[in-house]
């Protein structure tokens, strides 16, 4: 040994200290980071400007610039946000990287409550038809985790599949309910996942996300030792049933209110986290801001790349995002049939 123990800080010589271990703090905003803020600065502002309608030179164009376009924009900021992180705190909840909301399940059971409401209220106010979809997305989630702890195969491929197997009886049983009630045409509108329809005084909703993504920042190293199983939770200290329980309100809080305002963004929470663990690792707090980022990229392109390529027509973003996740869907199990 090249040093003695006398040549020890107090802290680890002393019996009665605890042995503590200098962990150096990571900064918070990095350069890396800081150029992602800026490159979202840059998207944010293309999005500002691109459409059909001439804000620039237009009489009305300031009006039609506060009416459509600053809603529209925000409501890609915030959906992208937080449908990136529900996607990151399910798949660790779910130890699985193939799990999301709409492999899930969940996004098909926030739609049948926000269907039902209808029915049943058919002039509800906004928050009201938010509040049923939250809960039916919670009761969906809950399911599907109660249906995984009772499984005893828990294939990477089989947990995905079931996830979308129970979502599509959930979808044919609201599909039954739209035929029989004469709601199929409003079901789709609602659930076309398109920000044409996002308009001052009705995206106003859409803020309460932003709890749903602080909530995430506070509570992301409890999900993380939820990730490595419930044994290794409890042994620790952690109350493995009450951060599920939480991290499920959160996925139920964040898909009902999209789904609502915005509708279905298919896959949004399965691309986005999974490239980010290829190039930074798993470390989910550190994570946290670039999924954030690159859920807002994937969504403010796919919805510029929406109103452009057909002008003056334009393609839900839902549409680009399931082509888009249909293939990084295949290039990960791809990749993962190689790993072996």
């Amino acid at each position: 040994m090249t040093e003695s123990l006398t040549d020890l800080p107090p802290a680890v010589t002393s019996p009665a200290a605890p042995v503590r271990a200098r962990v150096p703090k990571s900064r918070l905003f990095t350069w890396p980071l800081l150029a992602g803020l800026a490159a979202t600065a840059g998207l944010v502002a293309l999005s500002l400007f691109v459409g059909v309608y001439d804000i620039l030179g237009a009489e009305d164009g300031a009006e039609m610039f506060a009416i459509t376009r600053i809603p529209r924009t925000i409501a890609l900021v915030l959906a992208g946000a937080a449908m990136a992180m529900s996607g990151m705190v399910m798949q660790q909840l779910t130890q699985n990287r193939f799990v999301e909301p709409s492999t899930a399940g969940t996004t098909e059971w926030a739609g049948l409550g926000l269907l039902l409401i209808m029915i049943v209220m058919p002039e509800a106010p906004l928050l009201v038809k938010m509040t049923g979809a939250v809960l039916t997305a919670f009761v969906g989630t809950m399911v599907f985790f109660g249906f995984l702890r009772r499984v005893t195969l828990r294939s990477s491929i089989i947990v995905p599949i079931v996830g979308m197997m129970l979502g599509a009886v959930v979808g044919a049983v609201s599909t039954f309910i739209a035929l029989s009630t004469d709601m199929l045409q409003s079901m789709g509108v609602w659930f076309l996942g398109s920000f044409t329809s996002v308009l001052q005084g009705q995206y106003e909703p859409l803020w309460a996300v932003v709890i749903v993504v602080v909530a995430v920042f506070v509570a992301a190293d409890r999900f993380t030792v939820a990730g490595l199983g419930q044994d290794v939770a409890t042994n620790v200290g952690l109350n493995y049933n009450r951060v599920v329980l939480l991290g499920t309100g959160l996925i139920a809080a964040a898909t009902g209110i999209v789904t609502v305002v915005v509708g279905n963004l298919p896959f949004l929470g399965l691309i986005v986290p999974n490239i980010v663990s290829l190039f930074r690792g798993d470390d989910l707090r550190s994570n946290l801001p670039w999924v954030c980022l690159l859920g807002i990229w994937v969504v403010t392109v796919c919805d510029i790349i929406g109103r452009v390529i057909v002008m003056p027509f334009e393609v839900p973003v839902a549409t680009i995002l399931a082509v888009l996740g249909a293939v990084v869907f295949i290039l990960l199990l791809l990749r993962a049939r190689r790993r072996g």
